[in-house]
């Protein structure tokens, strides 16, 4: 096996270990571009490992972290020891990836372990500009798009879903990692305190909150939506399958009258084949 082989052979592994949304996503693309991906994928989660789990020591994370950015620069220089970061320079080499992006993510999993609460709703996008968007940004790259127009886009639909998934855990991110998402601003504004987020059912309060936040991360969705229409044809359904699942969190968490503190809404197996099927749909009604 060449080198070249046993790296994606990593960064594939990496990709079937997790079911996530993503790792399932692109099947459609060439074979080069869909091997940028899994590389992006691995990369992606091996950062998201090294900020949650390992050590439950901040200092130490920070310094794995720091070694993994050590790494990361290496795969621009094309010499990465990493088998998942010799996949990732292959795709750097290829489709002249940027930096800047990989960078981003890194430094939002050192956010992680100096903040877990957040004053303002401009302070939460200010982390989802390192958290969420740019995976979006190193999706579009390696499809061969740099401009801002398009990445503006891609930023509303990473915000959203990433912000539909902190509405979505709001009791679990509390009881299990300690951290409350929701703006304090915005907690003073309702009148809900931390106290309400731990006591289940949700207060008439809370759901009122859990209600306004649900509707920013919906009107990001829809606002990078036409992102879809921009890309190539083997990337449209992906994309619209990224919106349309946000757009049905957004609506189940509705169904529960915005009571996210007694469980956890969840799309499931059928819900997510609905999705698939409906965005497959929109395709064929578009290309007629």
């Amino acid at each position: 096996m060449t080198a070249g082989a046993r790296a994606h052979a990593a960064s594939r592994r990496a990709v079937r270990k997790h079911d996530e949304n993503f790792p399932v996503a692109f099947r459609l693309l060439p074979r080069e571009r869909r091997r940028a991906m899994d590389a992006i994928y691995a990369f992606c989660r091996a950062t998201d490992d090294l900020g949650d789990e390992g050590p439950n020591d901040p200092a130490a994370r920070l310094l794995g972290l720091d070694a993994w950015e050590r790494d990361l620069r290496a795969a621009w220089e094309g010499a990465p020891d990493d088998p998942r970061l010799a996949a990732l320079a292959i795709a750097v080499r290829r489709s002249e990836l940027p930096m800047d992006p990989f960078l981003r993510l890194i430094e939002a999993n050192r956010m992680d372990q100096r903040q877990d609460r957040w004053e303002t709703y401009d302070d939460l996008l200010h982390y989802c500009r390192h958290s969420a968007t740019p995976v979006g940004e190193m999706v579009l790259a390696v499809l061969g798009y740099r401009d801002r127009w398009r990445i503006e886009l891609s930023d509303h639909t990473c915000i959203g879903l990433q912000l539909i998934n902190f509405w979505q855990d709001i009791a679990r991110d509390l009881a299990d990692r300690g951290r409350v998402y929701l703006p304090r601003e915005d907690m003073a504004r309702f009148g809900v305190s931390e106290d309400d987020l731990a006591r289940p059912p949700a207060s008439s309060a809370t759901r009122d909150l859990v209600a306004f936040e649900v509707e920013r991360a919906r009107a990001h969705l829809q606002d990078g939506a036409p992102l879809a229409r921009l890309v190539p044809a083997r990337a449209r359904l992906d994309l619209r399958m990224f919106t349309a699942g946000g757009l049905a969190l957004c609506d189940a968490i509705a169904a529960r009258g915005h009571d996210t503190i007694s469980g956890r809404p969840a799309l499931g197996r059928a819900g997510r084949s609905r999705i698939a099927a409906g965005a497959v749909w929109a395709m064929i009604r578009g290309r007629a």
